[in-house]
């Protein structure tokens, strides 16, 4: 390993701010961090080890003991629990007789779970060694266990197990348009920075990430911003549940992508940039690099890009470990920096102190596409389609009960409805639009439209038609929350927690109306005080289901409140650990 951990470290040259990239190559070679290699990484970088280690610790794609040689993570999103996920895990547990997060007595392998794959329309979806599989079924789920009791290494495994298929299903005015690459660069260099800078102001684009701030806005403080160095950040730190446009983005239409960050630096006078990749999809990492690659033998990128003479700009791709947190851009810096992705206090703004402390613009896949397109077409022919208020299109990711799943781009104000039609949705019963944090709609609100003046949205939309459990898809929503939040403020910390348990209770029918209260005070407190987007968001799932689906909630509540604390289910642990599951290890409810 010391070899191995000398040539990770000569690769990113000894560069503290790659500190997750190291961590990822060291975890890719030796499939865990082991302590002494967080002690050699800290020497080598001269950092403090508690700062390694603390960020070994944060991501959950980072391992510090050790894991199986083949590390299975199959997704736990609530549309691939629909497909039959869970069912499919415990056929590879029950296969290598060992439980969910156990490595197996010869360490060959170990099975956990991850939040989300971006997936969701080839659902279920697993990662083995850092590598996605789509379109589980129990004969996949077969083959894949016996490659790995064979010792097969995962590059070797058969081409199709890995096959991620495209399904783009509507084009509108980002996907339809006609592009090369440089198209973006060329009308940029030629309207000059300003006048780039005008064209993002007419057409009125705003944040494709969900918050909906204005592109130019921000673009024209960053420019304003003193200081000689500026960066150009591309989120593509897809990490909310059922969203995968951004995938499709950076599958089919890389070049629009990194035409739009170029298009940024002009506007911003940026002479670096960093593309922030989620690190659930490692099948688009040599892609890019070809890109970014291709890209500087053609002059788009290096020194004097496009021929502009004094025009410096690159870009360098950065991958992720499984924080969905970093989605928000400050906490995403944090970890482009090589630190834990704990989200900044606010003032100052990125615009002005960001990557390294110095002005930066932060903008979603989707934004940087649409600015592209905006270079080359002016303002105006962006701002005729949509709504007086949200301009252009929305890409949307359309999975769960429809029968054509996938990605779809429709103009602002269209109706989720008219989306449904096209997607092949059936006795809908309820509509999760933009992912966990964004809005739960009832089968009764489907004439509400896609704008930022009505229903806003990061990009997903997850049906669940009339057989589903909405209070089962509002607890794995609060399982999810409690499983990625960053820990670091208090409201959001205990906050997911208590709801993660409270719904839990609900769910098995142990629940009380105090419970049920106990969920709208946390969800409301979590609101009003948490550190970032993701506390204050965290409670909507709850919030929106009792506004909308009560009765679900009154029919599982206890008429009778039970005991605020379950011995047996605290029991569990322990029967865990002694490995007995029998009646002799469990209380008898009847006893006196």
């Amino acid at each position: 390993m010391d070899r191995d951990l000398s040539a990770i470290l000569a690769r990113h040259h000894h560069d503290g701010g790659r500190l997750v990239q190291i961590l990822r190559d060291v975890m890719a070679v030796a499939g865990h961090i082991s302590p002494g290699a967080i002690t050699r990484v800290a020497e080598a970088l001269a950092l403090p080890r508690g700062h390694v280690e603390g960020v070994a610790g944060f991501y959950s794609f980072f391992a510090t003991e050790p894991r199986g040689r083949y590390r299975v993570r199959f997704s736990d999103n609530v549309t691939d629990q629909m497909a039959g996920s869970r069912a499919l895990a415990q056929r590879m547990l029950d296969a290598f007789r060992i439980e969910l997060g156990e490595v197996s007595r010869d360490g060959l392998v170990s099975v956990g779970l991850t939040s989300c794959t971006g997936l969701c329309d080839q659902g279920p979806a697993m990662l083995v060694n850092d590598h996605a599989i789509a379109r589980l079924t129990p004969a996949r789920i077969g083959a894949i266990t016996s490659l790995i009791r064979g010792g097969s290494p995962v590059a070797q495994w058969p081409d199709n197990l890995f096959r991620i298929d495209s399904h783009i299903r509507r084009r509108d005015l980002l996907l339809g348009a006609p592009f090369a690459a440089g198209d973006g660069v060329a009308a940029a260099l030629a309207r000059g920075a300003a006048d780039v800078r005008l064209q993002i102001e007419q057409s009125g684009l705003r944040g494709r990430g969900g918050a909906g701030f204005s592109t130019a806005t921000k673009w024209a403080a960053c420019a304003a911003a003193p200081g000689p160095v500026r960066h150009v950040v591309c989120n593509a730190d897809e990490g909310e549940p059922g969203t995968f446009k951004d995938r499709e983005l950076l599958a089919h239409h890389l070049d629009l992508v990194l035409d739009g960050m170029t298009v940024a630096a002009v506007a911003v006078g940026a002479t670096h940039g960093l593309l922030y990749l989620r690190g659930e999809y490692p099948f688009l990492i040599a892609p890019i690099q070809a890109a970014l690659a291709d890209r500087r033998a053609r002059g788009l990128l290096g020194r004097d890009v496009g021929g502009a003479r004094g025009f410096d700009f690159d870009i360098e791709l950065h991958v992720g470990a499984g924080a969905y947190v970093c989605g928000e851009e400050s906490a995403l810096l944090e970890s482009l920096e090589g630190k834990r992705g704990i989200p900044r206090n606010r003032p100052p703004y990125p615009v002005t102190h960001g990557y390294r402390q110095q002005p930066t613009v932060v903008n979603n896949v989707e934004t940087l596409a649409a600015a592209a397109l905006i270079a080359v077409h002016g303002g105006a022919w962006f701002r005729a389609v949509g709504t007086p208020r949200s301009a252009g299109t929305k890409i949307l990711s359309v999975s769960g009960d429809v029968e054509r799943p996938g990605v779809y781009e429709v103009p602002f104000g269209t109706a989720v409805r008219d989306v449904l039609a096209e997607a092949g949705a059936l006795d809908v019963q309820a509509v999760q639009v933009g992912g966990p944090s964004g809005t739960l709609l009832a089968g009764s609100e489907l004439g509400r439209r896609i704008a930022f003046e009505d229903v806003p949205s990061a990009g997903a939309v997850m049906v669940f038609d009339r057989t589903r459990d909405i209070l089962g898809v509002v607890d794995n929503f609060a399982r999810f929350f409690a499983h990625e939040s960053c820990g670091f403020c208090t409201p959001c910390r205990v906050g997911t927690t208590l709801n993660h348990h409270l719904m839990a209770r609900v769910c098995a029918g142990k629940g009380s109306r105090r419970d049920v209260d106990d969920l709208v005070r946390v969800s409301r407190l979590m609101k009003a005080a948490s550190h970032c987007g993701l506390g204050t968001t965290a409670g909507n799932p709850v919030l929106d289901a009792l506004a909308k689906f009560r009765p679900a909630f009154d029919a599982r509540v206890a008429s009778e409140p039970g005991p605020a604390f379950d011995l047996d289910e605290a029991l569990a642990p322990a029967r865990e650990a002694t490995a007995r599951d029998d009646a002799g290890a469990h209380l008898d409810p009847e006893a006196p």
